[in-house]
């Protein structure tokens, strides 16, 4: 993703908290963000020595508020308050603490000064579920993806695609897409891949581009992922709740965004979108991160977008077949079928504990079992 198609602020300000990380090599850092190792290191040495106004474009986070305690300190909490009215008085108290204000009122306090200034009509007000929580134990272990939408503009409908780590909450892509397919969906995850890496897993639900339903879970987009190595897993029927993360994370980009104003186009709302990501990333203290931001709680992944795709090797495979169109493939004389979106590719049978039952695989990942003992079957389950 080229630097301009984003504020250079925010690029520079991320790249400067993902190097710091030291998690992947700096050289590569600097390749996923297409600047060279000169400039990367310009941008840490201004940034070491002036912070955020060292990276020429002054920071949207503010580092002191404009105003002394002393002369007023009911106007920070105020402005907060009023530039983000979704957010209560924990999170208002966690940025007063983390902008070093010297006297940090207690959200009892901050709730009364909502009520002093008419800044308690919330709408929207998600109300609290009594679920219990589970994350994967380190970043890029399972990314969830799925698409918000889709969203009016004057010009028509926009489709923005989001893809969020399980572990950290930090939200990887919020782009705004033409359509829900294939091809668009495709290089935005390249560029998304580029940046961070790949993850291990990413969970999808069960729609386009990256299923059809729940008996036909692989597309081209899917057989792609597993190809660069990445598991695909498919939500179950009538659950979003397997898409948790993701789900709540649309719920608060509505309520925080999209339900406030009306947008001239595509573009007009990718303008809106990259600030918000920022936002959300970096500044907005999150509940389930006990107030933490999710950019503290992300590294960027140590496996990199491969330039190219290896070979489809099967070393522990019975047997090797491939796909042909139509998804079906032939084994000692029965026709058998796997999806049609693996058609040209090989597949390999590997042996199961019981006897006559081969799980059939494509790259790493089982896409279906063949039980050879029903001489009379004819697909694969």
């Amino acid at each position: 993703m080229p630097w301009k198609e984003v504020s250079t602020m925010s690029l520079r300000e991320e790249f400067v908290r993902l190097a710091e990380q030291r998690t992947v090599s700096f050289k590569e850092l600097c390749e996923r963000y297409e600047i060279s190792r000169k400039t990367g290191y310009k941008w840490l040495k201004r940034h070491a020595s002036q912070g955020s106004g060292g990276l020429v474009d002054l920071s949207r986070r503010p580092r002191s508020f404009p105003h002394q305690l002393s002369e007023s300190e009911e106007k920070p909490i105020i402005q907060w308050r009023e530039q983000h009215r979704m957010w209560g008085a924990r999170k208002i108290q966690q940025l007063l603490k983390e902008h070093a204000v010297k006297r940090v009122p207690a959200t009892s306090t901050i709730t009364r000064i909502f009520h002093r200034h008419g800044l308690m009509q919330v709408e929207g007000k998600v109300p609290t579920q009594n679920w219990q929580r589970f994350e994967h134990p380190v970043p890029n272990s399972l990314w969830q993806m799925d698409f918000k939408g889709p969203v009016k503009t004057l010009a028509g409908k926009a489709h923005p695609l989001t893809v969020l780590d399980d572990h950290s909450r930090f939200n990887l892509c919020l782009q705004a897409l033409p359509n829900e397919q294939t091809p668009g969906v495709k290089d935005t995850l390249t560029n998304t891949f580029c940046r961070y890496g790949l993850p291990d897993r990413i969970a999808v639900d069960n729609g386009g581009p990256w299923g059809s339903d729940a008996e036909h879970p692989y597309t081209p987009l899917t057989v792609w992922l597993i190809r660069l190595g990445v598991s695909v897993s498919h939500s179950r029927p009538y659950h979003p709740q397997t898409l948790g993360k993701d789900e709540r994370f649309h719920g608060t980009l509505k309520r925080e965004l999209l339900s406030r104003r009306q947008w001239q186009d595509r573009s007009d709302l990718q303008r809106s979108l990259d600030p918000w990501r920022e936002q959300y990333n970096w500044i907005r203290p999150h509940e389930a991160l006990g107030l933490a931001v999710p950019g503290s709680r992300y590294k960027p992944s140590l496996r990199s977008f491969p330039e190219k795709l290896q070979p489809l090797e099967y070393p522990n495979a019975l047997y090797v077949r491939k796909v042909q169109q139509g998804g079906a493939f032939f084994l000692q004389g029965l026709t058998l079928w796997v999806s049609k979106a693996f058609a040209g590719y090989p597949i390999g049978l590997i042996p199961t504990t019981t006897d006559g039952v081969l799980e059939v695989r494509f790259c790493h990942q089982k896409i279906a079992l063949v039980d050879l003992r029903e001489s009379d079957s004819s697909n694969a389950n």
